[in-house]
């Protein structure tokens, strides 16, 4: 069984142009929601009074511009670096693979993740965080953000190395679905033999969350984000080239070995380092690219790495928004509103091209 991903990279002055107004509209509508992300939750603030905090001017209202400031700006800029990071990340693994259900949490990686987060807050428990308190001068989200990525690293390394014996695409979806549920016995298990209370923090932090990242935090993600984006469009001619199948890609002189320790490489940090501070949240992975290719017909990475970027964030910054359920206290896990979204996407991606074709 062989799934193609194969779709047309040459592309006419008319579609080119009609493409590059889709990915501009994707980052319009980006700012749009960005904005909407500040205005909108528990305190309605009026748009002036927030471009006025955001132009550096104070306001007579201390509490709009502590709200603005202090939690929802940095809310709505983890929402943009988590949208585009799990956006691009999927797009990448759905290449290398070529398969189109390939993804971040598919695959095991976000799993990897969170067994990393699992060790720390589940398996060490408290020493793992008073030593990184006293001999790493680490706090305890740094060290759960290092364990996250070091996982996540882990099983995409499983996965490669199996990726190198088995060349069948389904056959490797299996064996990553299986890697995936060998780390969540692992986790069931020191849930068994963890307290209470370890098990709570463990819940909520895998229910997914672009809250509480702030300061040095958010300038680690940031940047973090930003290298994992920069060496995914260096790789974009490579990409391009793999679609045409190994073999070939080899023919025209791409050592796909090395391309591979590159999207390895760059996608354990997109994804690791977006569940280390966010944890796990699903479906951005997989559904953007689709949605991506479909409204972009496209799959030139030159074009889609950057669309499903924007594309991302702005339906991430959405999913923040329907999450804090505008006007009321009520907060919703976004793992919940991503599935929501996301699982739509993708059933009307197949309903639509029905051969699963990339």
């Amino acid at each position: 069984m062989q799934i193609s991903t194969e779709h047309r990279v040459v592309q006419t002055p008319s579609s080119r142009g009609r493409q590059l107004l889709w990915i501009t509209g994707f980052f319009v509508l980006s700012l749009g929601l960005f904005l909407g992300d500040l205005l909108l939750g528990s305190v309605k603030i009026p748009i002036t009074e927030a471009l006025r905090v955001l132009g550096g001017v104070d306001i007579e209202n201390q509490i709009w511009e502590n709200i603005l400031l202090k939690i929802r700006l940095p809310k709505a800029l983890t929402a943009v670096f988590a949208g585009g990071a799990l956006s691009v990340a999927g797009l990448q693994m759905q290449t290398l693979f070529r398969n189109p259900l390939a993804g971040p949490s598919v695959l095991g990686i976000t799993a990897g993740a969170s067994l990393g987060v699992a060790l720390v807050m589940l398996g060490a428990g408290n020493i793992a965080s008073v030593y990184s308190l006293k001999h790493l001068g680490l706090t305890e989200s740094w060290l759960l953000a290092g364990a996250a990525f070091a996982g996540a690293s882990l099983v995409m390394l499983v996965i490669l190395a199996v990726a190198s014996v088995i060349r069948d695409n389904v056959v490797l979806l299996i064996v990553g679905l299986m890697v995936g549920n060998i780390t969540i016995s692992l986790v069931a298990v020191w849930q068994y033999f963890s307290n209470p209370e370890e098990i709570k923090d463990y819940v909520l932090w895998t229910f997914g969350s672009v809250e509480g990242v702030t300061g040095d935090q958010l300038i680690v993600l940031g940047l973090a984000v930003l290298v994992g984006l920069v060496l995914a469009f260096l790789a974009s001619k490579p990409l391009n080239m793999l679609l045409l199948g190994e073999n070939y890609a080899r023919s025209l002189g791409l050592g796909v070995r090395q391309i591979r320790f590159w999207v390895i490489l760059c996608v354990s940090l997109l994804a690791g380092s977006v569940t280390g501070f966010c944890g796990p949240i699903g479906f951005i992975g997989i559904a953007v690219p689709h949605l991506t290719r479909a409204l972009l017909n496209s799959s030139d990475h030159r074009l889609i790495i950057p669309g499903a970027c924007f594309l991302g964030i702005a339906i991430m910054l959405a999913c923040d928004i329907i999450a804090h359920v505008p006007g009321s206290s009520i907060t919703l896990p976004m793992n919940a509103i991503t599935a929501l979204i996301g699982s739509p996407v993708v059933i009307w991606v197949i309903m639509k091209r029905r051969k699963l074709q990339q």
